[in-house]
């Protein structure tokens, strides 16, 4: 049996306190030192195989940063990741046409300087590309990925625009990638930016979309958007595959200002591939986890990071800048949250 250990993490979600920050981390130096925000999940990264990640804001070596509603974030942010472990960057969300044809060009030479081993999905250089399915093979298996989004806040794509998202209504075209995907790969991930922002509901629409991305060949399905939890559930696809759906991760790191905005989970599964003494092979989605995440930050929206919450503390929740128009906010508080919102199978507390 090769077995991948496969974690997810929701809305990458950069606002001017975290690069500000960052610019004065570096101290002096060029760029920006974002390693602080990260550095309290590295360790749970280092015992997963593959880190996949929302990357919400463009990533760039060439714009200015810039913050809601049209974000740019430096690359050192990205690059920050890629030291804490993360590999595969989700760029497929409502942000991505957020500084037009410039944005998305300075983003792709972005990206292509990173390391050959970081596999980003999402953006495609025009329906002539639609044919390509990014992949990787970790320990003998092969995983596909796949990302789109419901809407790109209103922006639409330009026609100097050298690549472009596939958005959630493209049903035609999404289908034809996932089946694509599914003769290729071992594993299809799917990452779907969609819901209704600061609602912790699945709506019809997501469901649906859900099941018709097992149905064509998804194994696992990502949920991104919403900025808060939202649960996630078993579904049956036509084949009878088993195909684990998580509909929102919710924010992994932000200064956004409301307490559930605040409280993130990473999902991990095993990704099982058996090769059969008559050489038939069987893929299966195991154990899915959701660990509940908290982004901290001090008075005045400062010194921010993201701990696991199982690492997180009471002092550390008394301390939170959000208590100051949120008294409530407290260990017991963020845990409730969790508890309301995630299955008890599938959330992972200690």
């Amino acid at each position: 049996m090769q077995t991948v250990r496969f974690s997810a993490t929701g809305d990458n979600l950069i606002h001017s306190p975290i690069y500000k920050q960052a610019k004065r981390r570096a101290a002096g130096t060029e760029g920006y030192s974002f390693d602080y925000c990260y550095e309290h999940i590295a360790p749970f990264y280092a015992q997963q195989d593959v880190n996949w990640i929302n990357q919400e804001t463009l990533c760039t070596d060439e714009l200015e940063p810039s913050t809601y509603p049209c974000f740019s974030t430096p690359g050192d942010c990205a690059r920050a990741l890629y030291r804490v472990g993360v590999r595969v960057f989700s760029l497929s969300n409502n942000h991505t046409y957020d500084k037009g044809a410039s944005g998305i060009a300075a983003t792709l030479r972005f990206w292509d300087s990173m390391p050959e081993d970081v596999v980003t999905t999402g953006l495609w250089k025009g329906e002539s590309d639609y044919g390509r399915i990014p992949m990787q093979t970790v320990n003998g298996v092969t995983i596909a990925y796949l990302s789109y989004t419901e809407h790109t806040n209103g922006i639409p794509q330009s026609k100097a625009m050298t690549a472009n998202i596939i958005y959630t209504s493209q049903t035609d075209v999404i289908e034809q990638q996932v089946r694509s995907a599914r003769q290729l790969a071992d594993f299809v991930v799917v990452g779907v930016h969609w819901g209704v922002e600061n609602s912790h509901t699945v709506v019809d629409g997501q469901r649906a979309l859900a099941q018709s991305l097992a149905d064509w060949g998804a194994d696992l399905i990502v949920g991104t958007h919403p900025h808060v939890l939202q649960n996630a559930q078993w579904l049956t696809a036509a084949d009878g595959r088993k195909v684990f759906t998580a509909y929102s991760l919710g924010n992994f790191i932000s200064t956004q200002a409301k307490p559930d905005q605040l409280v993130g989970a990473l999902l991990t599964v095993k990704l099982e591939k058996t090769t059969e003494p008559d050489g038939s092979v069987r893929c299966a989605v195991r154990d899915p986890r959701l660990w509940p995440t908290v982004t901290h930050y001090d008075a005045g929206k400062s010194n921010v990071r993201t701990y696991l919450l199982q690492d997180y503390t009471a002092a550390l929740a008394q301390a939170h800048g959000v208590r100051n128009d949120y008294p409530d906010f407290s260990l017991e508080w963020i845990r409730a949250v969790a508890q309301k919102n995630i299955d008890p199978e599938f959330l992972q507390l200690t």
